[in-house]
């Protein structure tokens, strides 16, 4: 499960330097088909917005990946994969009411 860890830990990083850049203002880095309905005026806070659903993705892969060093068992690999899923479900929850909020649905 080491390798799982180290993976997650890797994704997480990725995802915690995009958000990061995106929540100092650079909505760019957001597909502009997601943007088409932004006005100029909500772009910082739209940025803001989606990313802190991002964020809890990247918290999500460090908790998938710290429960996977737990052990070697099949309910470990279980429990690291469910809370991955879990994760993935509420960041996707976040962004989703980012969207709609902002762009007035996907």
């Amino acid at each position: 499960m080491i390798i799982y860890s180290v993976l997650m830990f890797a994704a997480a990083v990725l995802f915690v330097v995009l958000a990061a850049v995106i929540y100092k203002g650079n909505t760019s880095l957001i597909h502009a088909y997601h943007q088409t309905h932004v006005s100029e005026a909500d772009r910082s806070a739209y940025g803001k917005s989606f990313s802190k659903g991002l964020f809890v993705l990247a918290a999500s892969l460090i908790l998938s990946g710290i429960v996977a060093l737990l052990g070697e068992s099949p309910s470990v690999a279980t429990a690291a994969v469910s809370v991955l899923f879990l994760g993935m479900a509420i960041s996707f929850a976040v962004i989703a009411r980012v969207q709609k909020k902002y762009n007035g649905g996907f």
